[in-house]
This record gives C-alpha cells, structure tokens and sequence, in this order.
C-alpha cells in the first residue's frame, strides 16, 4: 500500500516549495516474537528475537510474561539501565530510533549494540511502514505529539496481536517518564510505568535503581536552596545571538590547576579573541569540560589575566557559595596590564559532550545517607552527586559514573552510578581507568572484524605477486627496540656496478590484509593508532597481522612496500621508485645489537657491511637537515625494569639514545618525505599529509625569558634561527642547560597533525623543516600510514581506487579522528607512566634527588629531576599551615620565598615520595630541601605525608573485616 507525505519547503530563494514523499506501507512486517503464528518468518531468515517465555528479572507491578516498549525520551536518558543484562525483551520501535539518532549519536550506536547483542532480545519494529502501526500527522499537531501518539498506537497493536497466540498471554508495558505521555496511554488502555516505577518493582535487582539517570522536571528544580547560577539561555537565542556577533560559540576547557578558571577556544576563522578566559564560578554556569557553549564578552575593564594560583576543589564547601568567592578573589590579583586577556562569561550550552567519567565515591559523613558525591579522577571534571544503596561497598573502588542534569540550585551537577571498575590502586583496574578517561578503544576485536584476517597456513600465492618485484635475495634487516614484535620497517643498503649506493626502506604491506570498507578497515579507522602503555600494547590491528603476518620478522617471506633510491655517497638522491614487494629479512636486529655490528672491527659480513653503509649516509642526512633549519628538540624519556614475578617497576631509567636510532629514524623520515611528494603530485587535492604548525611568537616567552635570565639570547624568528640559538646556548659550567632549553622549547611547540590536502595551504613542517611530510613508515600501528599505503598503491598502479579515497571531505573527516585518537594516545602513555611512577616510589620511603627548576608560579614551583626523567611541583602553600611571603615576578621570572629568591633553571634539592593520602589522586609529592628556606620544615611536611598514608590501610582493613 502506498501513501504519501506532502510537506512545503522554503528554498534558498525564498520561494515556497511543496514537497511530496511516497511512503509504502507494508503488512508483511513481522512482530518479532518467537512462536507467532501470524507473522511471516524475518526476511533476513534470522530467528524471532523476542523470546516465547520472557525471560529476565521479575517484577513485582507485573508478574505475568511481559516485554517492554520504551519511548524517545526514556531510551535517550535511561540507556545505562536498558544496557543492563537483566533487561532484556524489549521492543524497540522505528519512530524511537529516527528521534534518537537525530538526537543523539553515542547513545544511538550504544541502543544498534544492544540491538545486535543476541542475549538481550532486543527488535526493532519498523512501525513506521507497517500498514497497521503508521500514523498521519493531525492538523495542528506538533511532530513530537504525533510521535508519541504513533508509539502508543504501536503498544495497542502489540497487545491486540499478542493476544492472538495460542499459549500463555504476554503483555507490552509501556515505559515513559513523560506525565502527559503516561497519562495518555492509562487513558487508553494502556498498561504504562515510569522507568523508576518499574525498575524498583524488580524483585531480585535492588542495586539497578543506582543506575536510574537522575531527571528532574525544569519547573521544579528550584524546590530549595537558593539560585547559585544564572539562567542559560534557550537554543533559539544563542542561535540568533551567534549569528548577529553579540555571542561566541566555541569549545569549554576546563583548567586542570584551577576549578574555577577556563578558556573557550572560539570556533571560526577569525583572529581576534580566539581564546577566552572564564573566571568564577557563575561565569562558568555549570559548563563541563568539552561542552560547545555560547560565550557573551565582559567589558574590558572587566578582562583578567590567566591566573598563576593552583586551586583544587577540595568539596569541602559543598554549598557554600561564600568561600568560593572568597576564592575567586584569590585569581584577580595581577595588576599587569600586559597580561589581560579577552574574558568572558558563558550564556548557554549549545551541545553537552557528557561521557561515562571513571572516579571514586566521597562517601558522605551523614549516617545511613544515600547521596554522596563522586570524583572524577579527571581534575577537570567537576564532582558530581550521586544516590547510592551500596556506599559502603563501592568506598575505595574505582566506579564510572554519568551525568543526568545540572539544577541552577545545585553547586555539584546530579548523576548515577553506572559501574564498579575494582579496587582503586590495583594495576588492572588502573589500566582500565586509564584506557576509559582517554576515551582509548580497547574491548577485544569482535567476531565480525576478525572473520576478514586470512586463513591459517598463510602463504604468498601467484596471485600476490602479480604487482610485486621479488626482493627476497636482497640482504635486508630490522633495528627495533628490544621485545619489539610488531616489525613495521626493514632497510638494505648495497654498492651498484656504476658505483652508487642502493638504499631500501621496507615496509609492512598492510594495506594488502585491510581491505577497504570492511569491518577490519573500520575498526582499524576507529582505533587510529596502537597505544603503547608500560607493560601493556592495545592494538590497532589484531595479533595475527601486528605481531605474525605483518610484521617483518627474520628469515620468513613478507609482503612489504618498498622506497628504493639510488643515492651517490653525498647522500645525494639521484634516483627515487617505489613498489610493492616480497622480502625476506635477514635478522631481527636490537638498537644496541646493530651498533655493536657497526662499532666490531672483527666484523665484516654482509649485514654488518650494509649497516655501516646506512650509518654513515644518515649522519650526512642529518646534518643537512640540521643546517636546513630542522629543530633537534629533547624530551627525557623513561623505561621501566620490571620484577618478572609481580610485574612492579623496581628501575626507573631516562632512555639512552644510540646512534643506531638516529641511523633508523634519518631513513623513516626520507622514506616519509618522498611518498609525500609523490602522492601529491599524483593527487594534488587528495592527499592525506602532516603539518606541525610554526608557534605564534608568545609561545616563545617563557623561554626566551628563561634565557635572558642565564644572560643567552634565543632567537625564535625562524626555525633555523631558533636551531642555531639553541646550538650556541652553552654554559661551560652548567652542561645541562642546553638539553633544559631544549625541553622547554618542547613545551612551546604547537601539536602536528594529519589533514587532507585539498582543504589546507600550508603544508610545512616546522620541526623537521620540510615543505612536505605524511606518515609512511609505520601502518601496522598508524591508520594515517594504511590511506598513504593505499594512495601510493594507486599512483604506481599496484591497486584500485575507491570513492572515499577521492573524497577530501571524508579524508579530512578521518583526520579529525586521527588527530584525536593520536592525542589520546598521547596522553594515555603519560598517565601509565605517571601511574608505574607511583609504584616505584611507593616502596622508596623519601628519596632526595637533584632537580631543576622548569618553571616557576605563583605559589609553586615546577621542577624536573634528569636522573629519573620525572616532573613535579613543589608548593610553598600547604593546607592548615602558615604561609610564607610569596613575592612572584613574572618577567624574570622567579618567586622570592620568604627571603630565598628561585629562577627557572636554578639546580635545588627536593626530597622525593608518594603521597597517598588521597587515594585516587595519589601523587609524587616533592619538597624543597636545599636552598632551605626558613620556616619550611621539610621532616614534619613528610611525617603529615607518612601519617595520612597510613590511614587508606586502616580503611582497607576496616572493609576487609
């Protein structure tokens, strides 16, 4: 049967359209339970999915056999709860998935899971074309209203249907958390919960209600308490207000230093005040961390400065409004006028970017209570207030909760509990948080993804080799670190008859096992990058190609790309090509492995022969680059020795760098530069490159000031000039503060990223001082290297093209997640270095090290010690403690404590421990021993430490009893 859908449209130009949209109507459509008689079998042949006898919790409000069918609102707010293994049965209908998808996208690919997860007997009912359940909408009626009208009809006919079956009657309970709605359907007939009605009707489930997002009607927020924030402005008026320039729309970001400061990065091309700064608590208006919000400027006498002060949310002063202003007071303390900066105040939300956040339970103090607040163990996420039945059983361990909604009358936003993780400090559990806060995919690859790995025996057949040159005679080898398995590079270099040098780079052909559009290619695109934390790898791609198939391990055949030159022995290129290729390493060699080759006067075989050939090509490589201005920058690195039984660090070691990494790394970045250009040249708009951005000049302040202060002049107009200063930066009698200078010239640097050709102009690479540069070297743990892989293929003629590989706009969409999922990925390895710190520190008791000031703020310093590649801070404002006169002078810059003067890069002392009082944010507390300073009593700060360390045990052992 077939209707029609007429609607009027208004074009660009202002005329009126009308519009009409056949809609067909169908009665074929099954109801999805098994054991229906009337319906015909799916048209997929798969099995009915609603179960014959439901099976699930039992429920007190209906007792009989039931399924549920949910609403829009319901599915959107309540997806925690339907995700719960105990629900199961529950219907799902076709106008219900339209809304949420439309609404929201996370929550729309967590309901097609559940949908596709065969325990949990979820159906989608394509009510929509389904001759009996489709409704018109009314004259006068509003979508929303037809919308719940249509899900009512569909309950009526579900129940109607069901009653036709033979056996035992199964009912359709309605769930709604809209008054109105359940009102309707009551009216009807119908049989309607609300979700809390129904959840705690569950006999043998008590702890699901913990899981209840917490939803509270608009109108009746303001029940108690007073107003502590302003009102935010409905969507309509930010829209139109965005649109005539009174408001900014950008992206929130919270301070992790300071609860009570942020900046808004505005979105859109214009120079002007493209960072705002949010100060105080009403300013900020209940704004989350990565929320899209709508920012009105202050008058600029109204404008602050970023402030200097750390201030962390102690939730001591839960709903005293008081403190927190005398706090904000604190911030508004520079008079340099230099030093202001745009500021705002945010208006409204235009989109929330709420997540499940990972954190522990502040246990309230009030006996027998059920609301306690949570915290997130991202420090800029604010606490939020949870109910709770489990309070005792969920203190100390490590839970997820979500966010519901932020009352103005609330000083904390209000959630549920979502999920208990384990016990807080414990290495598993840690990892997991770890892996959740950085948003880094890491469930074990699925069934469908692994379906498209090749068949073992795996072999290379005739049909592999017909675009490929048999490099296997060739004496190829691998430098890798120690324990590598997922070989992605191979090199050779030999003598010609004319008396040049030939030069390979060697790479994995993964492109070869990950075909596109498939679901290894679209797992692989999510992932965008393999994760390499402390003691664990989460892969990009499964074992059976990252660590077996793909990777080029000695004396086995592999499918490589290969980059050959023909270079004279200036390291001059003469001759470039590129081709797919078999190769068969020679040995699987260790950094330290290949320079003992290199450095053995004993030695001369054919491996050890190509090896000094490449070394000594890229030590000519490298100082061409150097003199052609790239950036030689430092970053102390760390590695871990772990005790082989308990898997603890009991050695903590900055990484030596040997010659052989450079000789590998000179080739990996020729190698990149030259499939750069050649993609380019062939796909001018397609092509997937990666810049690092030149740094605006004031990200240079910090240290041309640092400099200044050691009487050096760093010059920062260019690369190159900036390369040459930091040369001549030396001081005969402090060695190490060039390799200072150079880590904080790290810190100015901007981030690179991938981006897509045909949308960008600037394509230069500061660091490396290259016009042209992409990521070619590494695709078995970089999906930016597979798109490269597969352009290069197609620019020789070794594959086939396929649309989204021309597309620049899906290309620069696929960026975003790259540039994304690397920075995650970034942040996730600090963090497991940061918690594999803790652990060493944590059976050292105090140890006094050798530091260097990197930094200095107002109340603090930032220090780093070389021997163990470690930062901290050392603050001279302690809780409960007098403080010492603080005098901050920003230009030198330095901070007089009491009458001891400290400047960046000054050589101190500090007594190093773990700090455990607080034990989710454990940390490496660090304070000053030499120069002493009057009034800081370095052995009573530790005992306070020493104490409250002991007491997290007390608490354990209470709960183990």
């Amino acid at each position: 049967m077939l209707t029609s859908r007429t609607f009027l449209k208004r074009t660009r130009a202002g005329s009126v359209l009308k519009v009409v949209r056949e809609h067909y109507l169908r009665d074929d459509i099954p109801c999805g339970a098994a054991a229906c008689p009337l319906c015909p079998p799916r048209p997929d042949g798969g099995p009915s999915v609603l179960e014959e006898r439901p099976s699930g919790a039992a429920s007190s409000l209906c007792p009989g056999p039931h399924y549920l069918l949910p609403d829009t609102n319901l599915l959107l707010h309540q997806i925690d709860i339907l995700e719960d293994p105990v629900i199961k049965n529950v219907i799902v209908l076709q106008t219900v998935l339209q809304e949420v998808r439309n609404r929201s996208a996370p929550v729309y690919k967590r309901i097609r899971d559940v949908i596709g997860n065969p325990e949990k007997h979820f159906y989608s009912f394509t009510n929509e074309h389904h001759r009996e359940t489709y409704v018109e909408q009314e004259q006068g009626e509003s979508s929303n209203d037809r919308n719940d009208r249509a899900i009512r009809v569909a309950v009526k006919w579900y129940n109607e249907h069901l009653k036709k079956m033979q056996n035992e009657e199964i009912q359709v309970i309605f769930l709604t958390n809209d008054r109105n709605n359940k009102e309707k359907a009551l009216e009807e007939g119908i049989t309607a919960y609300t979700c809390e009605e129904y959840i705690k009707s569950l006999i043998a489930n008590p702890d699901l209600v913990d899981r209840l997002a917490c939803i509270s009607d608009e109108g009746k927020e303001i029940e108690s308490g007073k107003i502590i924030f302003p009102e935010h402005l409905p969507l309509s008026k930010l829209q139109q207000g965005i649109k005539s320039g009174i408001y900014l729309q950008g992206t929130y970001r919270a301070s992790r230093d300071n609860y009570l400061e942020a900046t808004v990065w505005v979105h859109g091309d214009a120079e002007e005040n493209k960072e705002i700064i949010i100060q105080g608590l009403k300013h900020l208006n209940r704004a989350v961390h990565e929320d899209i919000v709508a920012v009105e400027l202050l008058a600029k006498d109204e404008w602050v400065a970023p402030s200097s002060v750390v201030l962390q949310d102690d939730g001591q002063n839960e709903d005293d409004v008081e403190i927190e202003e005398e706090k904000e007071n604190i911030l508004k303390t520079s008079d340099n006028k230099s030093m202001l900066r745009p500021t705002g105040k945010v208006v409204g939300i235009i989109k929330r970017n709420w997540r499940p956040f990972c954190g522990m339970l502040s246990k309230s103090q009030i006996k027998e209570a059920r609301r306690h607040l949570f915290t997130p163990a991202d420090r800029r996420i604010p606490r939020i207030r949870i109910e709770t039945r489990q309070a005792d059983t969920l203190e100390g361990q490590r839970i997820i909760v979500a966010i519901d909604g932020w009352p103005r009358n609330s000083r904390y936003p209000n959630g549920h509990f979502v999920k208990n993780l384990g016990s807080a400090g414990d290495k598993e559990t840690e990892t997991e948080v770890l892996l959740l806060e950085h948003d880094v995919p890491h469930q074990p690859f699925s069934q469908a993804v692994l379906s498209f790995l090749p068949k073992m025996p795996w072999s290379i057949t005739e049909k592999d080799m017909k675009y490929r040159e048999d490099l296997r005679h060739l004496c190829v080898c691998s430098v890798d670190p120690p324990g590598c398995t997922d070989i992605d590079d191979a090199l050779h270099c030999r003598e010609m008859e004319n008396g040049n040098l030939e030069v390979g780079v060697h790479i994995a052909d993964v492109s070869h096992f990950i075909r596109p559009g498939n679901a290894l290619d679209e797992e692989s695109a999510k992932r965008g990058t393999t994760v390499y934390l402390c003691e664990k790898r989460i892969d990009m791609v499964p074992e059976l190609l990252s660590s077996n198939l793909c990777s080029l391990r000695s004396n086995v055949d592999r499918l490589a790309f290969s980059c050959i030159w023909e270079m004279n022995h200036n390291a001059e290129i003469l001759k470039t090509r590129f081709t797919k290729s078999v190769i068969n390493s020679k040995a699987s060699l260790t950094y330290a492995e290949a320079q003992m080759r290199i450095d053995s006067a004993t030695m001369n075989d054919d491996i050890t022969v190509s090896l000094r050939g490449l070394n000594k090509l890229a030590k000519i490589l490298k100082k061409k680059r150097i003199d052609n201005g790239a950036l030689t920058l430092s970053s102390p690195e760390v590695r871990f020795h772990m005790d082989s039984e308990t898997h603890d660090p009991i050695d903590l070691q900055t990484k030596e760098l040997k010659e052989t990494n450079s000789m590998v790394e000179e080739f990996m970045l020729l190698a990149n530069v030259s499939v750069a250009q050649k993609i380019y040249d062939e796909f001018p708009e397609f092509a997937l490159l990666r810049k690092h951005p030149a740094p605006p000049p004031s990200n240079y302040d910090i240290l041309v000031k640092a400099a200044k202060s050691k009487n050096l002049e760093i010059k920062t107009d260019s690369a190159k000039a900036l390369a040459e200063s930091l040369d001549k930066a030396e001081s005969p009698a402090f060695p190490y503060l060039n390799t200072l200078l150079r880590i904080l010239t790290t810190r100015c640097m901007m981030q690179a990223v991938y981006f897509c050709s045909g949308m960008d102009s600037d394509f230069h690479h500061y660091g490396l001082a290259s016009p042209i540069y992409t990521h070619f070297t590494s695709p078995i743990r970089r999906y930016a290297d597979i798109i490269v892989h597969r352009l290069l293929a197609v620019a020789i003629g070794a594959d086939s093209t396929y649309p989204e590989l021309t597309d620049k706009h899906k290309l620069s969409d696929l960026c975003k997640n790259l540039n994304y999922r690397h920075k995650m990925a970034q942040y996730a390895q600090r963090a497991s270095v940061a918690f594999h710190t803790q652990l060493f520190f944590k059976t050292k008791g105090v140890v006094n090290e050798d530091a260097y000031i990197l930094f200095v703020r107002k109340n603090a310093i930032v220090v780093l010690i070389p021997k163990y590649g470690l930062e901290g801070t050392v603050f001279f404002e302690e809780k409960d403690k007098p403080t010492p006169r603080l005098d901050y002078n920003n230009e030198v810059p330095s901070l007089t404590v009491e009458d001891t003067t400290l400047h960046v890069f000054d050589k101190v002392k500090v007594n190093i421990m773990l700090d455990a009082s607080n034990i989710q944010h454990q940390k490496i507390r660090m304070v000053l021993v030499e120069p002493k300073i009057p009034g800081n009593d370095v052995s009573a700060q530790f005992s306070t430490v020493m104490s409250s360390n002991s007491e997290p045990e007390k608490k354990k052992k209470k709960l183990q009893e």
